[in-house]
């Protein structure tokens, strides 16, 4: 998921894939340990939008408050 693409998504959206994304990482870290994945790049990626996702929900809300 590209920056460009998070930044066009709501607060509410944003919100909504972030539970996703982290849901998908419990499952990949639990899929890893007991049996190695194809791809274990896709732990690393899966980790990284989380943090896209958190670092741009905290701006928008940011902004937000700035505008209010």
């Amino acid at each position: 998921m590209k920056t460009s693409e998070i930044k066009e998504l709501s607060i509410k959206e944003i919100e909504e894939r972030l539970d996703n994304e982290k849901l998908f990482l419990v499952k990949q870290k639990l899929n890893h340990a007991i049996s190695p994945l194809d791809n274990p790049m896709k732990i690393k990626e899966s980790r990284r939008n989380v943090a896209r996702l958190k670092t741009i929900l905290h701006q928008k809300k940011m902004n937000e408050q700035i505008k209010s």
